[in-house]
């Protein structure tokens, strides 16, 4: 272990305990910098070479990381940091098979428990003893630690304005938040010995061998698929005679609405379109391989299911929309259309390696999962979900009609939702935005732990303040309205 991984291991240990305590923003990405620090000089020093690849998706990661710096949203924040572990461990352990792809967080899970060991190891090597590198470490933090308090207080009492800079630049490190920081520095430290640690020594897991299974007869294996194959067939082709004949004659003949008919299909095909992939998953693992006329048989009978089973995605996210129109978008909603446009991409993958072969398909359905995390969370689903519900209800008060607004759900949106919400009309506006205005009016957090959502919905709330005399009732009775409507 080389001194450079001990200084970025300390660095990422004591950010994180003065960073991490208020939430997630910026101070994730501070924090990722000297953890990657720490990686890169102990795969150095192991005499490992940063290889492309690893590039791709060290940058991959530190692009998710930057989720929660935009959005205000926790939801998709939580997604794109568990998806910047996952590309965080490929980028540290490489590999282009499945195992490594599915099985590379198992490696920094073990390094969790040998890293600190192995750090500690390190440390009493570059300083002789432990005792005393530790106390000369300690000894060097308290120095440091009185020179700046007593000229910092010196100078904050010579100067307001110096005071003030001081408090909006250095974190909270009150007493009573001590054990939390401490966890908090732990953490942090184990954490990078985890990161350093797998960097160093890898798990290779490319060299897990997965056997074959057994090749099945034309008849066992083809039977199953082609009868599959007609029934998907014939449920797309019921699919296209209600597309150009007009879903009102059906629905007046099933006595159905549009919202029932949307609901009835949706989830329904969301668990067909992953079963498929589990069919096409095991179908590969036993299908027949004697000869070319095998490889073609199983190319034509896998190739139309696959083809078929993007219909079936296409009706569903048509379903989808039907019911949003109906009911208008949820964080529910918006997400599972959002998973299940990326099952038809892996579907696409999978047709694409049957004709250019499958050494690269674990790496890019790796890669499309990524990046669909991180355009889900650029695009902001709660300012999608409010802009989307903001255009129903004024599509639904043309005409002198009574418009469709779900005031209570607009009211836990997260402050990303500020500017769709902001065009609404008063007193809809102020009802729909009086739960984000007072969060944000009790929300004290330093600019490290402050997302770009956050600053953007306070900068329309300060020019366009919320009218709210009076309007206490008034949303109440909207609220109970909307409820009943």
């Amino acid at each position: 272990m080389r001194t450079a991984t001990l200084w970025a291991t300390l660095a990422t240990g004591l950010l994180s305990m003065l960073l991490l305590d208020d939430g997630l923003a910026v101070n994730l990405l501070l924090v990722a910098v000297p953890a990657s620090l720490a990686a890169f000089f102990a795969g150095r020093a192991a005499g490992r070479r940063a290889h492309a690849w690893a590039l791709v998706w060290g940058i991959g990661g530190i692009g998710l990381l930057s989720v929660p710096a935009l959005r205000d949203a926790d939801w998709p924040s939580f997604l794109a940091v568990v998806t910047a572990i996952g590309l965080g461990s490929i980028a540290l352990q490489g590999g282009r098979s499945w195992p490594a792809v599915l099985l590379g967080p198992i490696g920094v899970l073990n390094s969790v428990v040998l890293g600190p060991a192995w750090g500690w190891r390190g440390l009493r090597e570059r300083f002789g003893s432990a005792r005393r590198g530790v106390g000369v470490g300690l000894r060097a933090l308290v120095v440091t630690a009185v020179l700046l308090l007593v000229f910092g207080a010196l100078f904050a009492g010579a100067d307001a304005a110096f005071a003030n800079l001081l408090s909006d630049l250095m974190p909270d490190a009150s007493v009573s938040g001590g054990p939390w920081h401490v966890v908090l520095l732990v953490l942090g430290l184990v954490g990078a010995l985890a990161v350093a640690h797998t960097a160093a020594a890898p798990a290779r897991w490319d060299r897990v061998v997965v056997p074959a299974g057994r090749p099945r007869n034309r008849v066992e294996w083809a039977l199953p698929l082609v009868v599959l194959v007609v029934l998907f067939a014939a449920f797309n082709a019921v699919q296209l005679v209600v597309l150009f004949g007009g879903y009102d004659a059906v629905l007046k003949k099933n006595g159905q609405s549009y919202a029932d008919y949307a609901r009835q299909g949706f989830w329904q095909l969301l668990i067909v379109t992953l079963l498929t992939l589990l069919v096409v998953v095991f179908a590969l693992r036993w299908a027949p391989r004697d000869g070319v006329g095998d490889r073609n048989l199983v190319r034509g009978v896998l190739g139309t299911l696959c083809g078929l089973t993007l219909v079936v995605v296409a009706s569903a996210v048509r379903r989808m929309d039907m019911y949003v129109d109906a009911y208008g978008l949820t964080r529910l909603r918006v997400s599972v259309v959002a998973g299940e446009l990326w099952l038809g991409l892996v579907i696409v993958l999978i047709m694409a390696a049957g004709v250019w072969g499958a050494r690269w398909l674990p790496r890019a359905v790796a890669v499309s999962a990524a990046a669909g995390v991180l355009a889900f969370g650029l695009m902001s689903p709660d300012a999608l979900i409010a802009e989307r519900n903001v255009q129903r209800y004024e599509e639904t008060g043309q005409g002198g009609k009574t418009p469709k607004f779900d005031l209570e759900y607009a009211q836990e949106l997260s402050a990303d939702a500020v500017p769709a919400l902001d065009k609404l009309k008063e007193p809809m506006r102020s009802c729909a935005l009086s739960s984000v205005a007072e969060d944000l009016a009790t929300d004290d957090k330093p600019w490290y732990a402050t997302s770009w959502g956050e600053v953007r919905a306070r900068e329309i709330l300060r020019d366009h303040p919320l009218v709210t005399t009076g309007y206490s009732s008034v949303c109440t009775q909207m609220a109970i309205e909307q409820m009943y409507r």
